[in-house]
């Protein structure tokens, strides 16, 4: 087994390899995508106030994730180099306490949903029926959140090992599930009460909850690469810290952003109206459509440079590297093209007003010009990320969203012109791409072999 991985992930052509690995994750990001818009497409039917509440609750949804991610990335980047060293017992041991990360994580997660979706709600908005439904959202996925923590575990295990079919199965399924669920949950069918805004997040962790049952079986079944042990479940702190110290950063990039998004509402909803709040909601499950298979790429990417930097193989890192931008950017300027163009139909698939449409398409169009920027500079992370230098995108993601575009976009927002509030994305990538570059260097330059 460890020869044909060998075969695969140090020998295969650098092109090959990378699509066998991501375009599979990219699919089944695809899919992640589709479920968030359905989603928010079905709850858009409802009346412009749920997608508001659903948006507001957008950021605590978005932290349980990064939290999530960044365990995956962390076991992933570890598990490869370890199979990489040829270092079976350790590659097992990162697996189980991979996972009793996630487990542990949930339970923090549980306590917040349960105690905190009301307050956290109220901060945000003073109109009680949005609050209600952002909290009741907020509840359900938070307190039944071990759904995506163990499917996201159990994904990174099988990407680990090279099997990005495998994963793209497991979150195909949840991703199904959700959608299939959605319009039952939330309209009332099949002799179900309807449930609104409520639905759509009993539909989303029932989805999880499946694609964790999928995964936890294609681990056990089908993955030879590592055997998952009760005795390594047991804490082994040396290993539960060296996932933290490169998951770490990769949590805290997200959580940024989730920071960010959480600012984002509170000026649009402060300095203009929950109208504006409804589009930026609406822009970013659609701008996942454009960046989760960016991310796939990227999940592709992380094993196959980890695996060599463990068999020290820097031509193979470098190849990878480049092509890896070379996609990316491709996926960008498709993204840009689509958003450029037809803002208005994408719109209107959300029960658009004439407001929405007036400010959404202009948002849509100045926010997508820096799409061919993101783009590079989510891969020189993730590299970075690979090559145990997490700090790197840590640094990166505080001075584009913390430092640049939530400053940027408050002082813009004093024009009293929302459209002014968009140009803070275009300005904070140009800040980040320039920082990926210094990184990148730096990190190439350090590589001793």
């Amino acid at each position: 087994m460890e020869t044909s991985r060998a075969s695969k992930m140090g020998v295969w052509p650098i092109n090959k390899l990378l699509l066998n690995m991501s375009v599979p994750l990219m699919i089944s990001m695809l899919m992640q995508a589709l479920y968030n818009v359905v989603d928010s497409y079905y709850v858009a039917q409802l009346n412009e106030a749920a997608v508001t509440s659903v948006t507001l609750a957008f950021p605590m949804q978005s932290l349980l994730i990064a939290v999530a991610v960044g365990i995956g990335v962390g076991t992933n980047a570890l598990l490869s180099r370890s199979l990489g060293e040829k270092n079976q017992e350790g590659a097992n041991r990162i697996a189980m306490q991979g996972i009793f990360l996630a487990l542990a994580a949930y339970a923090v997660f549980a306590l917040v949903g349960l105690f905190g979706s009301d307050g956290f709600a109220a901060v945000q908005t003073e109109n009680a029926p949005i609050a209600a439904d952002c909290a009741a959202y907020m509840r359900v996925c938070l307190c039944c959140s071990f759904g995506v923590f163990v499917q996201v575990i159990f994904e990174r295990l099988l990407q680990a090992t090279g099997r990005s079919v495998l994963s793209m199965v497991t979150q195909g399924v949840g991703a199904a599930v959700n959608i299939v669920l959605d319009p039952v949950f939330i309209f009332g069918r099949w002799g179900l009460p309807a449930m609104g805004v409520t639905g759509a997040a009993v539909a989303t962790v029932i989805g999880q909850m499946v694609g964790a049952l999928v995964g936890l079986a294609l681990n056990l079944f089908c993955n030879r690469d590592i055997r998952l042990r009760w005795r390594n479940f047991v804490p082994h702190w040396h290993t539960l810290l060296r996932i933290l110290y490169i998951g770490v950063p990769s949590m805290a990039m997200a959580s940024i952003g989730a920071f960010m998004t959480f600012c984002m509402n509170l000026i649009l909803s402060l300095r203009f109206s929950s109208t504006a709040v409804s589009v930026f909601g609406i822009y970013f499950k659609l701008q996942s459509f454009v960046f989760m298979p960016v991310f796939g790429l990227n999940n592709g990417m992380v094993p196959i440079v980890a695996y060599n930097l463990g068999a020290r193989n820097r031509p193979r890192i470098v190849a990878t590297i480049r092509l890896g931008a070379v996609y990316a950017t491709g996926i960008m300027l498709l993204g840009l093209a689509a958003l450029q163009l037809f803002p208005v139909p994408l719109l209107r698939l959300f029960n658009a007003s004439d407001t929405m449409l007036a400010i959404g398409t202009s948002a849509f169009r100045i926010i997508s010009l820096c799409y061919p920027l993101a783009g590079v500079s989510i891969v020189i992370i993730s590299v970075c990320q690979a090559l145990g230098k997490s700090m790197y995108g840590l640094f990166v993601s505080i001075g584009r969203q913390l430092v640049v575009l939530i400053p940027v976009a408050w002082l813009l927002s004093l024009t009293g012109n929302v459209n002014a509030v968009w140009w803070s994305f275009p300005i904070a990538e140009a800040v980040s791409l320039a920082l990926c570059g210094l990184f990148l260097r730096r990190v190439l330059r350090l590589l001793d072999f």
